[in-house]
C-alpha cells in the first residue's frame, strides 16, 4: 500500500514510463490540446527546417546549374506557396484550439486532484509528507508543467520527424555522414540523467517552498493580521522564510557543477561532433572534387544547419520532457495513495446501538495513547455526554468513530457489527456532526447550512434549522438575508460572523439534516451562558426520539443527558447520571464544582 514517504534525492523515477504517463493523463483530461500542438508543431518544423531550407533551396540551386526547367520552378514554387499556407492555416486553427484545450486541461487536472484530495485520511492532514506532496502535484498546474509538457512533446515529435527527413537528404548525398551524426543519439541519454538531477534538484527544494508559500500565505490572510501587528511573531516568520531562501540557495550550488558538466557534454554529443564533423568533410569533398559539386555542397551546409537547429530542439525540448515526466512523477504518487481506511460493503441500518469494546489508540507520530481500553455503549434515543478536560480524548472518540482513524486496539461496534465492515460513506451519513473547530464557507448562509446549491425548500428549511440554532435573528439582518455570502473575499457585499454566530450557523447543518445519531463536539465553545442554554433547550426538542453525543469540557450538557461518560488522561473513570456523581466525591462532582462556582463569580460582575 502506497503511503506518504518523505523524498531524498537517491530516489529513483521512470523516466520513459511517467512520459506515457503524463500523456495518458493530459489525454484523460484533454486529448486535444497535446493532439493540436503536435501537429502545429510538425508542420512548422516540416515546412521550415525541410521544405524551406533543403528542398527549396536545392530546387534553385539545380536551376541556377540549369539541370531543370524554369517551368519546373513554377511548379515547385506554387507547391512550396500551397504548403506554406497550409500551414499556416494549421498553425492559426491549432493556436485556437490550444487556448480552449488548456483552460478544459486545467480545469480537468484540478477536479481530479481536488476529489482525490477530499478522499485521503484524514490522518495526512496531520503529516508534512502529504503536504509535500499535495504541494509537489499542483505545481503540475500552477507551474504550468502540463502546458509545459505538451509543448515538448510536440517539439520532440517535430524535431525528431525533421531530423530524420534532413538526414534522409544528406545521406543520399554521401552516408559517410551518419559517422558524424551519430553522437546525436548519445544527446538523449545525457539529457535523461540531467534531467533527473534537475528533478533532484527542485525535489530538496519542496519543503523550503512550502516554507516560502506559508509565509506568503499568512502575510495577506486576515486571520493572522492582528497578531502579527500586535507582536514580534512576524519577524519569525520572515526568519523561517529567510531561512528556506538561504537553503534553496545552498541546494542550488550543490547541483550546480553537476548540470554544468552534463550541459558541456550535451553540446559535445548535439553540436560541437555533428556540425564541425560535417562540415569538415563536405569541404574536404567539395575541395578535392570528391563528387561534390556546388549543389550539393550548399545543400549538405544547410542540411546541416537544419539539422543542428532540430538537434538543439530535440535535446532541449527532451530534456525539458524528461524533466516534466519527473514532475509527473509527483501527481502520480498523489493520485496512487491508497487509503488506510478501507471501506467494507454493508449498509448501515437504522441505529439501535453503538458500542466501543476496550478501545485504544495512540496518533501515528505520538509516544503514548490518546485512548486507552476504552468500553462504554449507548442505546437509540439516548441523550449522553461525553466530558472531560482538554486532552482527555474526547475529540478522538468523535474521529474514531466516524472512522476518520481506525482503533489500534479492540474495536467500535454499531448494531453489534464492526464499523470497519460498513461502507463508510453510508456509516458516516447516519450522523450528524458538529465540529469543535467548525468552520464557514465563502458561501452563502444558506449554501454553509445545507451544504449544496440550494432550491426554494431548501432555504426554507435554511431559515428553520437557522431558527433551531438561535442564528436566525442575526442572519436576516445581513444585507441579503440567507443569501448573504459569508466573508468578503469574493463578494463585496459579503459580510462577517462573530464567533458565536458562526457557531450557531454551524450548529443548523446539523438540524438541517435527517439523522439517527447527533454527534456535537463542544457545540457551545463560542457562546455565551445564555445563548448556550437557548441552544440546548432548542437541542432538546429539535433531538426529541433522536440519540444525542455531547462531547464538551463544559458541563451544561451533561445535566440534560441520560448517561454520562466522564474521561481523564483517555480513560473512562466515571459513568452514570448527573445525580449519580454528583453524590460522589470523583472527577465530575469535581469539575461541576469550579464551573458552577466559576459561573457565580461571572454572574456577581455582570450585577455589579
Amino acid at each position: 500500500m502506497h503511503r506518504w514517504i518523505p523524498v531524498h534525492e537517491n530516489i529513483k523515477v521512470p523516466v520513459f514510463k511517467n512520459i506515457i504517463y503524463a500523456i495518458k493523463i493530459l489525454f484523460k483530461a484533454d486529448k486535444s490540446m497535446v493532439i493540436s500542438q503536435v501537429i502545429a508543431q510538425c508542420a512548422y518544423t516540416v515546412f521550415t527546417l525541410f521544405f524551406q531550407s533543403v528542398l527549396f533551396l536545392k530546387v534553385l540551386l539545380n536551376i541556377i546549374e540549369g539541370s531543370c526547367t524554369f517551368d519546373y520552378f513554377v511548379k515547385v514554387l506554387l507547391l512550396f506557396l500551397a504548403v506554406g499556407l497550409v500551414n499556416e492555416i494549421i498553425s492559426v486553427a491549432c493556436d485556437y484550439n490550444l487556448n480552449v484545450a488548456q483552460k478544459k486541461i486545467f480545469k480537468g487536472l484540478n477536479n481530479m486532484i481536488f476529489e482525490k484530495a477530499s478522499q485521503v485520511d484524514i490522518s495526512c492532514y496531520e503529516d508534512p509528507a502529504f503536504y509535500d506532496s499535495y504541494q509537489r502535484a499542483t505545481e503540475i498546474l500552477t507551474g504550468g508543467y502540463f502546458l509545459a509538457f505538451g509543448f515538448d512533446f510536440a517539439y520532440v515529435i517535430a524535431s525528431v520527424i525533421s531530423f530524420c527527413l534532413v538526414v534522409g537528404v544528406v545521406v543520399s548525398i554521401d552516408p559517410m555522414y551518419l559517422l558524424f551524426l551519430a553522437p546525436v543519439l548519445l544527446l538523449f541519454i545525457t539529457e535523461v540523467v540531467r534531467s533527473k538531477i534537475v528533478y533532484k534538484r527542485d525535489l530538496s527544494m519542496t519543503s523550503n517552498n512550502r516554507a516560502k508559500a506559508y509565509t506568503q500565505r499568512t502575510v495577506f490572510l486576515k486571520d493572522y493580521s492582528k497578531d502579527m501587528r500586535t507582536s514580534n511573531i512576524f519577524s519569525v516568520v520572515l526568519r523561517r522564510f529567510n531561512n528556506a531562501v538561504k537553503d534553496n540557495i545552498g541546494i542550488i550550488k550543490k547541483y550546480g557543477f553537476k548540470l554544468f558538466f552534463f550541459s558541456m557534454i550535451s553540446s559535445l554529443f548535439g553540436e560541437f561532433i555533428p556540425i564541425v564533423g560535417t562540415y569538415a568533410f563536405a569541404s574536404y569533398q567539395f575541395i578535392n572534387d570528391k563528387g561534390l559539386d556546388i549543389s550539393g555542397f550548399s545543400v549538405v551546409l544547410s542540411s546541416i544547419n537544419s539539422v543542428r537547429e532540430s538537434t538543439t530542439t530535440i535535446a532541449d525540448s527532451f530534456a525539458e520532457l524528461s524533466s516534466m515526466a519527473l514532475y509527473f512523477q509527483n501527481l502520480r504518487d498523489f493520485f496512487e495513495y491508497d487509503s488506510k481506511i478501507t471501506s467494507g460493503s454493508k449498509e448501515p441500518g437504522e441505529f439501535e446501538s453503538l458500542e466501543f469494546k476496550n478501545v485504544s489508540f495512540k496518533y501515528p507520530s505520538a509516544d503514548k495513547n490518546s485512548i486507552t481500553d476504552l468500553s462504554l455503549k449507548i442505546e437509540k434515543g439516548q441523550t449522553v455526554a461525553l466530558v472531560g478536560i482538554n486532552g482527555a480524548g474526547k475529540t478522538t472518540f468523535v474521529k474514531l468513530l466516524l472512522r476518520f482513524y481506525d482503533v489500534t486496539e479492540g474495536e467500535i461496534l454499531y448494531n453489534g457489527i464492526n464499523i470497519k465492515e460498513y461502507d463508510v460513506q453510508k456509516l458516516r451519513q447516519r450522523f450528524a456532526t458538529v465540529f469543535q473547530d467548525y468552520k464557514t464557507f465563502a458561501l452563502s448562509v444558506n449554501e454553509n447550512v445545507i451544504c449544496r446549491e440550494c432550491t426554494d425548500e431548501d432555504k426554507q428549511n435554511a431559515e428553520i434549522a437557522l431558527k433551531q440554532s438561535g442564528a436566525w435573528d442575526k442572519i436576516q439582518s445581513l444585507p441579503q438575508g440567507a443569501d448573504t455570502v459569508l466573508t468578503r473575499e469574493f463578494d463585496e457585499n459579503g459580510a462577517g460572523l462573530s464567533g458565536g454566530e458562526a457557531q450557531k450557523t454551524a450548529v443548523a447543518r446539523m438540524f438541517a439534516r435527517d439523522f439517527d445519531i447527533a454527534v456535537l463536539d463542544e457545540p457551545s465553545s463560542a457562546l455565551d451562558p445564555v445563548a448556550e442554554y437557548k441552544m440546548y433547550e432548542n437541542l432538546i426538542k429539535a433531538t426529541k426520539d433522536k440519540t444525542v453525543i455531547y462531547i464538551s469540557h463544559r458541563l451544561s450538557s451533561a445535566v440534560l443527558s441520560d448517561n454520562i461518560f466522564v474521561l481523564d488522561d483517555g480513560r473512562l473513570v466515571q459513568s452514570g447520571g448527573h445525580g449519580e456523581l454528583m453524590k460522589t466525591d470523583g472527577e465530575y462532582s469535581r469539575m461541576f464544582k469550579l464551573q458552577a462556582s466559576s459561573y457565580g463569580r461571572k454572574e456577581q460582575a455582570y450585577e455589579e
